[in-house]
């Protein structure tokens, strides 16, 4: 069946080196030192072929072909884990979010939730925990006598044996949240001001709607545990805390936690407190979700000429690809926990993003942040939820809808009232086979995979930059890489073609563009979203603080900065 696939598959040949140099590094599969996919169209055949043996056998070989037909010409990328594992003999996950359980405040639970977190790492998870379970430093430990060692002890011992772990998935990665009124809050805000500290680690403060509230009204905040009030600050102060750390090192980030819960699609089954490492999808314990992304860039005819437009009904098409392709992904992938496994087939949480948006708005006339770049993602976006929705609500027809559907209480959630009304009656009808359905991951790689198209929702890094490259003998060089829509301008119009205005880059834009795109694309997501809003240097501090009160303000989920520092330095160069 594997070479009936390839070879019906057209030769792919990459646009630029740094595309082959992605695939050779992360997605080709190799073993004992020699190469299994002699060539990219070998991937996607292993990639089709292995989520296909979900299918019914009558199926499967029609279902690769349409996989791979989606992913040949790069319009339907599967996340890096799907690409890199999928269709080998690996004792790896194909899902790239985990969430892990409620730990326990006790040593026992502690290192248990330590030895299952290192377990799902070691098959290539990235995950993250809720530390706010866990006692304050100081507190008493009846029976022992003794002080508590606290919530960021714990952590540096997670920090401790994620370094220790090497997998040939990469370096793990981490995400430490915590409630704003915990009492070691403050400790956690500036735990990575020690340079050599949760090196593995991104963290996030949990923000509610009551501290927003709180801060609004420069009132005191009570920080408790237990029930109990342990000592009482000023809201405004604990906040003010929190941006001068971010403002000067872009950690931590804040999360919309209340706006997390109300928009979940399950919250009559759970309630969040926890993201997978980069904070695009929030998860409930032991939670997981594959995720796929859709090229935009490759889905827009005649670019930048006035006939410039994106393709509907293939936008509809891709989706409609992606809910199957990661529907089959939930039972074909492997997990280190049982727990995991079984909370994945409960709920079938998939998350379809996109990529390549700054490019695809370049190309279609329209400058990233303006407010026709607005209309046209949040167009998008509802296009893509709406699709999802609908093929999830056939797929559950005939399927069956996930275990824990309760058409009662999820046909009253926030994201299924805005749906289409013909999509909210095939969901009334047949329910849906998928809990959560869509999340705008980071896509790096995957982006890179493409020929560079700009990555998840972000703009235009710029059009042309200098990247580190490992090569295959451990040694560092520097390659320079075109943005794809820029490459496109010069394959049509000439190499020495000067470009358009439309090519705006992450430099040119101010912060409240990237709010602004944010909360377009946020309106139509279930779950997160990735997205960094970078800042000029030189911002002054309070307008610093309104960058994230207008992301609360416009809806997002949360609000993740980067202004140019000595201390975070960066990888990219212009």
């Amino acid at each position: 069946m594997y070479d009936l696939l390839t070879s019906h598959t057209p030769q792919n040949t990459f646009d630029q080196p740094i595309a082959e140099h992605i695939w050779e590094a992360k997605y080709q599969y190799k073993t004992n030192g020699r190469a299994v996919d002699q060539g990219i169209e070998d991937t996607w055949a292993r990639v089709a072929f292995g989520l296909s043996k979900a299918e019914l056998k009558e199926n499967q070989l029609q279902v690769a072909s349409q996989f791979i037909g989606a992913m040949n010409e790069y319009k339907l990328l599967p996340a890096g884990r799907i690409l890199s594992g999928c269709g080998t003999p690996r004792n790896v996950t194909l899902s790239n979010t985990f969430v892990m359980q409620t730990i326990p405040d006790s040593v026992s639970g502690i290192l248990d939730t330590i030895k299952d977190a290192a377990l799902t790492m070691q098959m290539g998870g990235g995950l993250g925990y809720d530390f706010s379970t866990i006692r304050p430093q100081g507190t008493l430990v009846r029976g022992l006598d003794c002080p508590a060692a606290g919530p960021l002890a714990a952590m540096d011992i997670c920090d401790s044996v994620c370094k220790m772990l090497v997998t040939g998935m990469g370096r793990g990665a981490m995400m430490a949240t915590m409630r704003c009124d915990h009492p070691d809050i403050e400790a956690f805000i500036t735990a990575k001001s020690d340079r050599t500290r949760l090196r593995n680690f991104n963290l996030s403060v949990m923000v509610t709607d009551a501290f927003m509230d709180a801060v609004r009204l420069d009132i005191d905040w009570d920080l408790v545990w237990n029930d109990e009030v342990v000592r009482t600050v000023k809201a405004s102060d604990l906040w003010d805390k929190i941006m001068q750390q971010t403002y000067a090192a872009a950690e931590p980030g804040v999360l919309f936690i209340d706006q997390i819960n109300e928009r979940n699609p399950l919250n009559y089954a759970e309630t969040i407190a926890a993201t997978n490492s980069c904070a695009e999808q929030p998860l409930p314990p032991n939670g997981t979700c594959p995720l796929a992304s859709i090229n935009l860039a490759r889905l827009v005819t005649q670019p930048f000429t006035p006939d410039a437009k994106l393709d509907p009904a293939e936008l509809r098409r891709m989706t409609s690809i992606a809910v199957r392709m990661l529907d089959n992904t939930i039972d074909v992938s492997k997990y280190a926990l049982e727990a995991q496994r079984e909370k994945a087939q409960a709920q079938r949480r998939i998350g379809i993003g996109v990529t390549g948006v700054a490019d695809a708005i370049a190309m279609l006339g329209a400058k990233y942040g303006s407010a026709k770049a607005v209309f046209l993602l949040g167009t998008w976006m509802q296009t893509i939820q709406n699709e999802a929705y609908r093929a999830s609500a056939l797929l559950a027809k005939e399927r069956g809808a996930f275990p824990d559907y309760n058409a009662a209480e999820h046909l009253k959630g926030q994201m299924i009232s805005a749906l289409d009304p013909e999509v909210r009656e095939l969901v009334a009808q047949y329910g849906l086979r998928n809990g959560t359905l869509t999340t705008i991951a980071p896509t790096g790689t995957i982006s890179m995979l493409a020929s560079n198209v700009s990555s998840g929702i972000e703009p235009i890094f710029s059009t042309s930059f200098q990247r580190t490259i490992t090569n295959p003998d451990g040694s560092k060089s520097m390659e320079r890489v075109t943005d794809y829509a820029v490459w496109r301008y010069g394959q049509i119009f000439g190499d020495d073609a000067p470009l358009p205005d439309v090519f705006v880059t992450a430099a040119d834009l101010t912060p409240a563009d990237h709010v602004k795109m944010q909360a377009a694309a946020q309106t139509w997501v279930d779950s997160g979203i990735s997205k960094t809003v970078n800042c000029p240097e030189d911002i002054a501090f309070e307008d610093f603080k309104d960058i994230y009160l207008a992301a609360y303000q416009s809806g997002c989920k949360g609000c993740t900065t980067y202004r140019p520092n000595a201390i975070t330095g960066a990888i990219l160069t212009t």
